[in-house]
């Protein structure tokens, strides 16, 4: 079975790599959904499916696997800070609090059939000063990052605790993936 993970992500492939799975990367063209107004899981799934489905036209004998990642917080989704500042505010609207991590998947399947489906974790954060956030920004790059942080990359500086999937944070929930894929 020919499989193909629809994303750039260097956290998604790194995770599937180590589920010991073939794969290939296609980037997928797809524009994301910023909309507020769409609950988060369904945004997440919606957008995990538009990656998914711009990269299956393109290989109808392959299984597609998208996925969307957002941090939520306040009714508000965080995605990937335009600069520097605007990660700033991320983190400080993040700081002492818990927020939620959303991954939406989509897996297409050659005959046609999709499975949407998505993972919540809960993500406590540590109070954070502006000391706190240059350090952590000194030492990883939070402009590819939705909510500008990434959990695997010195998440100890900024996270207090997770109660879920450490890898659904990461940006792909690997195990309702991998059950996925098995069932397909």
């Amino acid at each position: 079975m020919r499989l193909i993970l629809a994303s750039g992500s260097p956290r998604r492939r790194d995770l599937l790599a180590a589920a010991g799975v073939a794969f290939e990367v296609v980037v997928s063209p797809a524009e994301e959904l910023h909309d507020a107004s769409i609950p988060l899981a369904e945004l997440c799934e919606r957008n995990a499916a538009l990656k998914a489905g711009a990269v299956a036209v393109d290989f109808p004998d392959a299984v597609v696997v998208g996925a969307d990642t957002l941090v939520w917080i306040d009714g508000e989704p965080l995605g990937k800070p335009r600069d520097l500042d605007e990660a700033r505010v991320m983190l400080r609207k993040l700081s002492g609090r818990s927020h939620t991590v959303c991954t939406g998947v989509c897996v297409i399947f050659p005959d046609g059939r999709s499975e949407n489906f998505h993972e919540l974790t809960a993500v406590r954060f540590r109070d954070l000063d502006e000391a706190g956030i240059s350090a952590y920004f000194e030492r990883t790059n939070p402009l590819d990052k939705a909510g500008a942080y990434g959990i695997q990359d010195s998440g100890e500086m900024i996270v207090e605790g997770i109660d879920g999937a450490f890898d659904n944070v990461m940006g792909l929930p690997v195990a309702a993936v991998m059950a996925r894929l098995a069932a397909g």
